[in-house]
């Protein structure tokens, strides 16, 4: 794309990528906080309850409220810790987290000569063309998946520090989790990567706008990608390390105070930064023609690359409404779906999404061999096709729910025994909508 469009680089570009970089760390900071209330609204609206709505105007001041609370809550240690590695698990929670936004184009070039002459003059530049990003990385797609990766690593380390088994055991549950998702999760990054032939964010975006989105394209892929990104952000249905049902709070159950929230915090931070990759790699970025090349050429428009800040504003704002959008139904998801059990959890990696990753990536190849890619969602309608028919002959797990006979239960008796298992309550017995107050005393709850 650089041979196509000369780029200025240089000081001009250094400057848009700082102010780019301190912008939307702040924009996200706020998000991440803001991200809370809405998932505590999201929640209420879907459990049909009010949600936080004391504090401020309509609660729009409980983000600063939750704030306070964790900076004055007690910093605890635990017997035993390791005070280090137990401090430091958070912060290697959150610095990837934060690190990995800054390849994402939140717009297109910007035309620095349509800027007013004021502010070219106070930063000391002439007209050029630069990127609106805060690292122009050539495999900036590789960066974010490394640098996000490494967030593991702080809660497994928080988990082991804790001197604590739940958290011990909350932290082996995340190590598990990262290594079994990131093979599907990094077999459909490739997917796109063939498909577009470029590991450059920007190169990624205007492919899409040239043919179509990727989800259009591929969406299995999509769907894949998307629910490898919740497991990597442990979020429902897969918070297997926190799974407050069975391990108390998971790898951050002895952590209190700032602590704590440093690792909610970074919670939050892969949502949104996974969302804004989901965005970039499947919904075409800023763009809004999601068909592109698969409709006729009258109705084949986009936004255009390169344009002056009234343009570069419409690109951020399409691409942040992408972001929330994606945020959002994230969290609609979290209230909808029951968690899995592990054993679930690692059967649908490595069995389900594993081999099924494996069959796109093959059918990617063969259209990139034949030079075909704009045709790549015959290819994932074929793909579907083999799994529906190979599904009936893949081998059976024995059903693990299955109910297991206890000698001398009800549903077990021993050799010549009569049990009886209609219940004979009359209340039971009685349909009808009212019982008769006479059969005795029945619950009220």
């Amino acid at each position: 794309m650089n041979s196509i469009i000369p780029l200025t680089g240089g000081i001009p570009q250094l400057i848009v990528n700082v102010i780019v970089i301190v912008v939307m760390l702040h924009v996200l900071l706020g998000g991440c906080a803001y991200g809370v209330m809405l998932e505590r609204k999201l929640s209420a609206w879907m459990q049909d309850r009010v949600g936080p709505n004391r504090v401020g105007p309509k609660g729009l001041l409980q983000p600063i409220a939750d704030g306070l609370k964790f900076i004055m809550k007690e910093e605890h240690t635990p017997h035993g810790a390791d005070a280090v590695l137990f401090t430091l698990g958070p912060g290697l929670t959150i610095i990837p987290a934060m690190a990995a936004f800054v390849i994402i184009p939140w717009g297109g070039i910007l035309d620095l000569g349509s800027l007013p002459s004021a502010i070219t003059s106070f930063l000391g530049i002439g007209p050029s063309l630069v990127k609106v990003v805060g690292a122009n990385l050539n495999v900036g797609v590789i960066y974010l998946i490394a640098v996000t990766s490494l967030g593991v690593y702080g809660v497994a380390l928080g988990g082991w520090a804790s001197n604590s088994k739940f958290s011990f055991l909350g932290g082996l549950r995340a190590s598990a989790q990262m290594i079994s998702y990131e093979i599907p999760m990094g077999l459909c990054l490739l997917c796109v990567i063939l498909i577009t032939g470029s590991l450059e964010p920007y190169a990624i975006i205007t492919h899409q706008q040239q043919f179509s989105w990727n989800v259009v394209q591929q969406p299995l892929a999509a769907i894949l990608f998307y629910t490898c990104m919740l497991a990597e952000s442990n979020r429902a249905p897969f918070d297997l390390a926190e799974a407050e049902s069975e391990l108390v709070g998971g790898f951050h159950t002895e952590y209190s105070s700032m602590r704590f929230a440093m690792f909610f915090l970074a919670e939050y931070f892969h949502v949104i930064t996974g969302s804004a990759f989901f965005a970039l790699l499947f919904l075409g970025g800023w763009s809004v023609n999601p068909f592109g090349g698969l409709v006729p050429a009258s109705w084949n428009w986009d936004l255009p690359l390169v344009g002056g800040i009234g343009l570069i504003i419409l690109q951020m704002a399409i691409m942040l409404g992408k972001t929330a959008f994606m945020v959002s139904f994230t969290m609609a998801i979290r209230w909808t779906l029951p968690r899995f059990r592990f054993d679930q959890l690692m059967k649908l990696a490595w069995q389900g999404m594993i081999p099924v990753s494996i069959l796109l990536l093959a059918s990617a190849a063969v259209m990139t061999y034949y030079g075909i890619t704009q045709y790549m969602w015959i290819a994932t309608g074929g793909c579907l096709a083999i799994i529906w028919i190979a599904f009936p002959f893949m081998p059976r797990q024995e059903n693990p729910n299955r109910r297991i006979p206890i000698i001398g239960s009800r549903f077990s008796p021993l050799p010549d025994e009569r049990v009886v298992t209609a219940s004979s309550h009359p209340i039971a017995l009685n349909d009808a909508a009212i019982p008769d107050p006479r059969q005795g005393t029945m619950s009220i709850h």
